[in-house]
């Protein structure tokens, strides 16, 4: 291996790190503030406390993944325009509209609107208050929305021109945004926020519960978390399978890599559904294969007889790393089947009225707490591995997006990178383990705030139970 191959994989390894922190936090910002939003809507419906209690509970925790977030998000910033200055300037004009206006949302919607949600509730009253909560959720996904969009085109580039010295020049705004993998992307992604959240909130729940099977702020967010996890995966099943059709038709190598497909099967014969393989990139065949004939085909092209352009039909050059996406696919289906079964056996334990009280399916919840934002990492592994050897798909390889350093400048900021994450979510995990120790509890410290104070209408209907 050359010393820019050398940089070039150092540079990778250390862009995988800093988005696989920050991509958890952004997801679970994402999901909190819908399910703050939530529990406050349904506070204002119902004027029941238990639903305030749950959200000043939750919210202490929001802020502490907002803080974390900003801190993992400007580390991320630092490593792109110091290992990606190249593609800066190549896909700049494109790329950096998009960023800033992701900046906009985040700032000035969820910074600007969280002071109010964490201190607020008591001076503005509960309308004003759920207006900030709504802002702030609405934000989050606008957020997500703008880095989607940029992401999105370096994989469907679209509206573009060419200038004469090679740098991507915008030419239509409205096909840069919505380009052809947007729409794909932008709903897979957001669904795998709020799953992942669900599954930590059950989790939570679960281990509250293992404790004070009786509390009623618990039970609350264990059941608000599992009907999210059993209405969402179905979704997610069918965006998952849209998803992967449209990526046949845009990027049929990173499909080929999913499937570990080297050759085509005769004609009629069908995809098979490989459980195991060991794809090996040198002799380009698979060892250990394990497969079921034509199953492939169902879900690839809704055909027993359907094949796949194979990575035999492409030049090696322009083929993605086989192994990492054939394994990190199977173990996104492989979660996301967890998740489905833990969802259907939750509405199996409601029936049973055994729901809060089956110490064996708490615990079942409390290890699956990771299993959403695992499987959101993977699926992140499979969307930017699949798409190499290029940075923007087809048109600038990541070869060529690199900046003019060398692998031991790469590694020694990787160094201080990774003591600045210990310290930073070390502190993070010890706070949120101390806040998460105990279940919510009811919250009173003194006159609470009611729909009465704001409208002037007798009655209080904040503390109903």
């Amino acid at each position: 291996m050359d010393a820019v191959d050398s940089a070039l994989m150092a540079a990778r390894a250390q862009f995988a790190i800093t988005i696989s922190f920050h991509i958890v936090l952004a997801a679970f910002t994402i999901g909190l503030a819908n399910f703050l939003m939530v529990l406050e809507a349904l506070w204002l419906r119902s004027g029941r406390q238990v639903y305030l209690d749950v959200y000043r509970y939750w919210l202490k925790v929001f802020a502490l993944n907002v803080a974390i977030g900003v801190a993992s998000g400007l580390i991320l910033e630092y490593q792109f325009g110091l290992n990606w200055s190249r593609l800066a300037v190549q896909a700049g004009d494109i790329l950096g509209p998009l960023m800033f206006y992701e900046v906009l949302a985040a700032f000035f919607l969820e910074a600007g609107f969280l002071g109010i949600m964490l201190f607020g509730l008591k001076k503005v009253g509960p309308r004003l208050h759920f207006f900030a909560t709504c802002a702030v959720a609405a934000g989050s996904l606008m957020s997500a929305f703008w880095i989607l969009s940029a992401n999105s085109w370096m994989h469907t580039p679209a509206g573009y021109s060419i200038g004469v010295d090679g740098r991507f020049i915008a030419e239509d705004w409205w096909a840069i945004i919505f380009n052809p993998s947007f729409p794909y992307r932008l709903a897979h992604m957001t669904l795998a926020a709020l799953i992942g959240t669900a599954t930590v909130l059950a989790g939570a729940g679960a281990w509250q519960l293992l404790k004070a099977p009786d509390n009623p702020r618990a039970r609350l967010l264990f059941s608000m978390a599992l009907w999210a996890i059993v209405v969402l995966i179905p979704v997610q099943i069918v965006v998952g399978d849209l998803h992967g059709q449209h990526s046949l038709k845009v990027q049929p190598q990173k499909v080929a890599a999913i499937e570990g497909s080297w050759t085509r099967p005769p004609q009629g014969a069908g995809e098979p559904l490989r459980l195991f393989a060991w794809p090996d990139m040198t002799a380009r065949r698979n060892h250990w294969e394990v497969a079921i004939p034509r199953i492939g085909s169902l879900y690839l092209s809704h055909d027993l007889s359907g094949t796949i352009k194979a990575l035999d039909e492409f030049a090696p050059q322009d083929i993605p790393p086989v192994a990492p996406v054939f394994f990190a696919f199977r173990l996104m289906v492989g979660l996301g089947l967890l998740m489905l079964g833990q969802g259907l056996i939750g509405l199996i334990m409601r029936r049973r009225q055994r729901l809060y009280l089956a110490r064996r399916w708490l615990w079942a919840n409390v290890l699956m707490a990771p299993a959403g934002f695992l499987a959101m990492l993977s699926g992140w592994a499979v969307t930017e591995v699949g798409r190499q050897p290029f940075t923007v798909y087809g048109l600038l390889r990541t070869a060529d997006s690199l900046s003019s350093i060398s692998r031991a400048q790469v590694l020694g900021s990787t160094v201080l990178i990774l003591v600045f994450y210990l310290l930073i979510f070390g502190i993070g995990l010890w706070v949120l383990l101390r806040i998460l120790r105990e279940p919510a509890h009811e919250d009173q410290p003194g006159p609470q705030p009611t729909l009465a104070d704001e409208t002037g209408h007798a009655g209080d209907r904040s503390h109903g139970h």
